[in-house]
């Protein structure tokens, strides 16, 4: 299937059906993958350099077997049946998006708080959320909502895009197992410090462009909303992008502080522990309600203007009629 045409049925279907709980995600696969190969490959008499060679090792294999298993497969339908391939390859490129379902919590948070009902508001932003969310308020929790919005716009809806449009839907699921290794073993605490090394860095990576065009779509898909500032975005996005401790993050997290005029960032707690962080559009206002639901609208022309963009580029690296798994 022509990658332009994939991306957009991905993106169709994406909408339609968002990301059902019943469905037997790939994700899972990968999750369990990951958690069988640390229980194979560590042991507690480990020191620091055997972590960081087994902790390589289980996400090369990790991200090598993903893209090998997936291509095999597409490759596999394709032989039985163009149709059957094509369905497959739609049903997988759906798999790698969240844009609806990234919505839709965001919106059930942001509902529940405008309703007043602050402890199903929290309840609902822990399903999102790594950070304590036991005892915040509702500016708290409205920051919480847009930094997720932001920050989730990377790598649950540009980047898949782009390396679907760079190398189809093998590529793809590749950047899916890069995504989850790092949540789970890319942490910087004491059981994972060494072993999730090599996931931690191999996500900054594969972030790094997709994290910047989303912060440049961010700013761009300001222009359209009234109550969202275009040149604010771009100006607090160059000043401010490079505060966060991730190289990645704080990129779509300050064009959206810009964009909203809305003060991101600071300190948050994780299991009872105060960690400290740098704020991002300092100079603004604290986040409310009003302006959660207007990052929620951003992002859905964000997640818009991603889909064309990638339909550009894989109209621009795809060698016209064959599809990545026919050659």
């Amino acid at each position: 299937m022509n990658r332009g045409d994939l991306i957009l049925m991905a993106y169709l279907a994406d909408q339609l059906a968002g990301d059902p709980e019943w469905f037997p995600h790939p994700v899972r696969l990968i999750g369990l993958g990951i958690t069988r190969g640390e229980a194979f490959l560590r042991n507690p008499d480990q020191g620091k350099r055997t972590q960081l060679v087994s902790g390589a090792a289980l996400t090369g294999a990790i991200v090598v077997g993903t893209y090998a298993a997936t291509r095999r497969i597409l490759r596999e339908a394709y032989d039985r049946s163009g149709l059957l391939g094509d369905c497959l390859e739609i049903l997988l490129a759906w798999t790698c998006l969240a844009a609806r379902n990234l919505e839709q919590e965001a919106t059930s948070v942001i509902n529940a708080l405008g309703a007043g009902d602050l402890a199903s508001s929290r309840i609902r932003l822990a399903r999102v959320v790594g950070r304590d969310t036991e005892h915040l308020n509702a500016a708290d929790i409205s920051r919480a909502v847009i930094e997720t919005l932001s920050e989730s716009a990377s790598d649950g809806i540009a980047a898949p895009l782009f390396y679907m449009a760079i190398d189809g839907v093998p590529m793809a699921m590749a950047y899916k197992a890069i995504n989850t290794l790092d949540s789970m073993i890319g942490h910087a605490d004491e059981r994972y410090f060494y072993f999730g090394k090599a996931a931690a860095r191999l996500d900054d990576f594969a972030n790094l462009l997709p994290a910047r065009l989303t912060a440049s779509a961010i700013s761009i898909a300001a222009l359209f909303f009234e109550d969202t500032d275009a040149l604010t975005a771009w100006k607090t996005w160059l000043r401010d992008g490079s505060k966060h401790k991730s190289p990645n993050a704080g990129q779509p997290e300050s064009a959206m502080a810009g964009a909203l005029n809305v003060c991101l960032g600071g300190p948050n707690t994780y299991n009872g522990e105060v960690i400290p962080a740098a704020q991002m559009g300092a100079e603004f206002q604290k986040a409310s309600v009003v302006q959660a639901r207007s990052a929620v609208r951003l992002i859905s022309l964000v997640t818009i203007l991603c889909v064309a963009f990638s339909i550009v580029v894989a109209a621009a690296v795809q060698r016209p009629k064959h599809s990545v798994i026919k050659q």
